[in-house]
């Protein structure tokens, strides 16, 4: 397995021999949920919430989990995923990280001398948690400059790279000097690292609040009581930005709203299609069309999104330039992230040698055209999209063992 996405499912049947509601993780955990048919919890992006001071605890089937026994439970299931693979493990580790996290203040000092609260608040729940399945001596490193490891294997010349990585939820800038000559050194000098808490997952949710949500009732009227027309909620669709939060909706109370809403409707159509994907629970597959429309704009100028479940069928012609205009918001962000990061850090962007380019949403054009512009495309790299970082975390590690046995030595 060369990806393992920080994903939880727990089905409400399976349970230890106290009674314990069990948790499976990463591949396994979106396998058994769509085998379920959608029953059961399914929790992810758990990385966001690490510096959320207001995300304390949440309740599974009435049992509470705080975040740090949420992030127990998938590390649990992903060093025995390991194990299986690798044999025994110690207690050292190196850890990748955002350079901001999720709901941080954005504040920390890119010498990792003054972290910002919220920083160090997640930061400290992630030590608890690896600590509570063995990893002691944990060490931390930034996730671009742990994607600068994975890019200087193919170096035979000293650079001074920009890295950019779009995860799920961060983008993350770095930029670093990497090459021959750096490789030796205990601690690498990174010159500057800056982060948005915005990336892929923020670009799928506008597609669908603004392609697809339409054609399942939004901006819809419906006739109430006494016949007052109104608009179908707007915050039923708020559940569609995170595919698993459909789930969420399929309360008594909100099956009965819409099946009102629905006998009511000026298109009833299109609210029949919203009950649809709910009663079936659809919510991962339709976020999947939703991905293959994005990737298909990284290549062409328009696509046509599609996703069709009998007797259920939704068609929408997208363009690039349409994509372009929806997401204009989030790309002005790491436009002025990157742009941040060059003053900060006191580096010309014709300084820079290389950009180097990794996760997926470095695809989107857009995305790509930030970096274009500022350093030239002659100048872009890209590669290891879902590995680079991992890959970067083991070489980092490595390279750190050496030097502290040289050290000791």
């Amino acid at each position: 397995v060369s990806t393992f996405r920080s994903i939880l499912y727990f089905h409400p049947e399976a349970r230890d021999e106290n009674g314990r509601y069990l948790a499976v993780a990463g591949p396994r955990a979106i396998a058994n949920y769509l085998e379920g048919q959608g029953s059961g919890r399914l929790i992810q992006s758990l990385k966001s919430y690490l510096a959320d001071r207001g995300f304390q605890a949440t309740s599974i089937y009435g049992r509470t989990h705080t975040i740090v026994d949420l992030v127990t439970l998938l590390l649990a299931d992903l060093r025995a995923r390991a194990e299986e693979e690798l044999g025994p493990l110690g207690s050292k580790i190196t850890v990748g990280r955002p350079v901001h996290f999720a709901h941080g203040d954005g504040a920390e000092d890119d010498d990792r001398r003054e972290p910002s609260p919220l920083g160090e608040l997640a930061i400290t729940r992630l030590k608890e948690a690896f600590a509570r399945v063995g990893f002691t001596d944990v060490r931390f490193e930034y996730e671009p400059v742990a994607a600068a490891f994975y890019y200087e294997q193919s170096l035979d010349h000293d650079e001074r790279v920009l890295v950019a990585d779009f995860g799920g939820g961060t983008s993350d800038f770095s930029i670093i000097d990497v090459g021959p000559s750096h490789r030796a050194q205990a601690r690498r000098k990174i010159l500057g690292s800056d982060g948005v808490g915005i990336a892929g997952d923020a670009l799928d949710a506008k597609i669908l609040h603004h392609v697809v949500a339409p054609h399942l009732g939004l901006g819809s009227t419906y006739r109430a009581m006494f016949g007052a027309k109104l608009d179908v909620p707007v915050w039923i669709y708020g559940k569609l930005r995170r595919w698993h939060h459909l789930s969420f909706l399929k309360t008594k109370k909100n099956t009965e709203l819409l099946q009102e809403i629905e006998s009511q409707s000026d298109e009833p159509e299109k609210i029949e299609a919203l009950i649809h994907i709910l009663d079936y629970d659809l919510g991962y597959h339709l976020y999947r069309a939703v991905e293959r429309a994005k990737v298909a704009l990284s290549t062409a100028d328009q696509t046509t999104f599609s996703f069709v479940d009998d007797p259920l069928k939704i068609e929408a012609n997208l363009t690039r330039k349409d994509l372009e205009a929806l997401i204009e918001d989030e790309t002005t962000s790491m436009s002025e992230c990157v742009d941040r990061l060059l003053a900060s850090s006191g580096v010309k962007a014709n300084e820079i040698d290389q950009v180097f380019m990794t996760g997926g949403t470095s695809f989107v054009p857009a995305v790509r055209r930030i970096f274009d512009e500022r350093f030239g495309a002659d100048k872009i790299r890209a590669g290891g999209e879902m590995v680079s970082v991992a890959t970067g975390l083991a070489l980092s590690a490595y390279s750190s063992r050496n030097q502290e046995r040289s050290t000791s030595s």
